[in-house]
């Protein structure tokens, strides 16, 4: 066997397809594993240049492929697409990324440390959470409405509703329809003191962390959003500058542009959807204690009066994204604007 130097791998949940160059691009590997033999195939290569798209597991692969002695290289599924020939099956697949990985102008994604991808868990977990305790009060809302008991919006308001439930001398709500609602009202409370529990684990792992604190110094960022960065960017140095770091959020405006000439439409909203909202969400928070306060901030001031709430929304965003990152990239601690520091 001719030696081996690079490798596509194209991973999945029990079968993973190999396929192998040497240093003229000679094909000399091309085959399946199953999950238990990978490790034992890597061990007798030499150290050689592995690709792998970022999907489920990939980090995992990445980091045990690099104990090896491996090069490891992640490329998101978008950039390496253009490099299947035809059909799309595990051995165009790997070929593809055995070509991608081999560009000199492919994007790569940095590894994640088992901290990192557990602090992303803990973010993942309570969104999802969330989201369920969001079905559950619509449910509610719902079924009582068809008995015309309705009640405010907000969680009083579903208390309220949970109260009608639980008095048994209110006659609008049969037996069986009130004993439906009292088992969501009691997964709602379940939900909800699930949800505590999770912010203050992320609070706790927060607090562990130096770059964390450095981040929640900003304006509109707090510990959610400084624990969410620091678990999802896990080299900031891999974005040449602050707009790509914001391009890659998904801050920035979409181009069409042709001829010479510019034309910007909407945010782009590519990359990761829960860090451009809570980005958006701290944002709007800096502008409603502005707008209350009468916070001095010339630039915010300037495109309020020229622009609607939320559209300086995505601009103060972006602003935010970028200095996050240039404190993440020089290890710096935030610093007042001028105008807001005399």
């Amino acid at each position: 066997m001719h030696s081996v130097t690079t490798i596509g791998l194209d991973i999945a949940k029990s079968v993973i397809q190999v396929h192998g160059i040497d240093a003229i691009g000679k094909v000399v590997i091309r085959r399946q594993l199953k999950r238990r033999y990978v490790l034992a195939f890597f061990q007798k290569l030499p150290p050689c240049l592995v690709g792998i798209e970022v999907c489920a597991s990939s980090h995992h692969w990445s980091r045990e492929l690099k104990a090896l002695g491996h090069t490891v290289r992640l490329m998101p599924p978008a950039y390496v697409k253009p490099y299947v020939k035809r059909q799309k099956n595990d051995a165009a697949g790997a070929e593809a990324i055995c070509e991608a990985v081999t560009r000199a102008n492919m994007r790569f994604v940095a590894t994640k440390t088992p901290e990192q991808q557990s602090c992303l868990m803990l973010h993942r977990t309570r969104h999802l959470l969330i989201r369920q305790q969001t079905a559950v009060i619509n449910a509610i809302r719902a079924h009582l409405a068809e008995f015309g008991v309705v009640a405010p919006v907000g969680r009083r308001g579903v208390e309220e509703l949970l109260d009608v439930v639980a008095a048994s001398s209110d006659e609008r709500v049969p037996e069986v329809a009130r004993a439906c609602v009292a088992a969501l009202g009691a997964q709602l409370r379940v939900l909800r003191a699930q949800i505590l529990e999770f912010d203050r684990q992320i609070m706790t792992w927060h607090r562990s962390n130096e770059t964390s604190k450095r981040l929640d110094e900003i304006p509109g960022v707090g510990p959610a959003l400084a624990t969410a960065l620091v678990a999802s960017v896990a080299d900031p140095k891999a974005f040449r500058s602050g707009r790509n770091f914001s391009a890659w959020i998904g801050l920035v405006p979409k181009q069409h542009s042709s001829g010479g000439k510019d034309r910007l439409g909407s945010i782009s909203k590519q990359g990761d959807r829960y860090l451009r909202s809570l980005f958006t969400a701290g944002a709007l928070a800096v502008i409603r204690y502005a707008k209350i306060h009468g916070t001095k901030r010339p630039w915010l001031t300037a495109l309020l009066a020229r622009r609607p709430t939320k559209v300086a929304a995505i601009a103060l965003a972006n602003k935010i994204a970028r200095m996050a990152w240039a404190m993440m990239v020089k290890g710096e601690r935030y610093k007042e604007p001028a105008a807001l520091a005399a």
